[in-house]
């Protein structure tokens, strides 16, 4: 009888364990990141390098990113920044268009207004990480002409690029695709992740990881 009642004890107490949920699963760390529209390419890597320990959630204010992404180097950098990569910045025009490889000099007066005025130039808003490296690398002091469109980021000027042959804008090389060319090489700039200090645990992790 004792033996039946120790055998029927272990028996309770096996179920019991088997129905029992075991350690819950870690939660993930969650990791405020913001990326310039150029930049997006890269975000794979980051969610790559993420896995399933972190959580990244996209914020538009880069103040409060723990991680920024951009090119190139902003005016004013005063916290950490770290080279993920590098990215060239093009002049480029559709192929049947009348806009041939260009100097300096030329791509300057193009966009300021005294090139061929049958040449739709096309640029980005300004703050964008794109257009400060172009303003810098190319326009100097100069400003862009005021008949300039605006292209909402670089798949829109991709797509005007390809669809309207009398254009002519400004793309990462990452960017560059369908029938266009290149008539000029602005800039190879780096690729880089800026963080709000002094990276530790996690940021320092996803940073080194986005250097492999």
């Amino acid at each position: 009888m004792r033996g039946n009642l120790l055998w029927l004890s272990i028996l309770i107490c096996t179920l019991i364990s088997s129905c029992s949920t075991g350690t819950p699963p870690a939660t993930p760390v969650l990791v405020p990141v913001y990326s310039t529209l150029a930049a997006q390419p890269w975000l794979s890597g980051l969610y790559k390098c993420a896995g399933t320990t972190t959580a990244l959630l996209r914020i538009d204010d880069p103040s409060m990113a723990e991680i920024v992404l951009r090119l190139g180097e902003p005016e004013l950098l005063d916290t950490p920044a770290y080279q993920i990569d590098t990215e060239e910045l093009l002049i480029v025009a559709h192929r049947r268009s009348s806009v041939q490889n260009l100097s300096l000099e030329q791509a300057r007066a193009l966009f300021s207004g005294f090139g061929d005025p049958s040449v739709q130039v096309w640029v980005y808003a300004d703050g964008e990480d794109v257009q400060d490296i172009f303003d810098r690398a190319v326009m100097a002091e100069d400003s862009v002409v005021s008949t300039a469109r605006l292209a909402v980021d670089p798949q829109h000027m991709s797509d005007t690029l390809v669809d309207q042959p009398n254009t002519v804008g400004i793309l990462p090389r990452r960017w560059k695709v369908g029938d266009v060319r290149e008539v000029f090489s602005v800039a190879t700039v780096p690729v880089l992740a800026i963080t709000r200090g002094e990276p530790q645990g996690v940021i320092r992790e996803l940073i080194a990881c986005l250097q492999k």
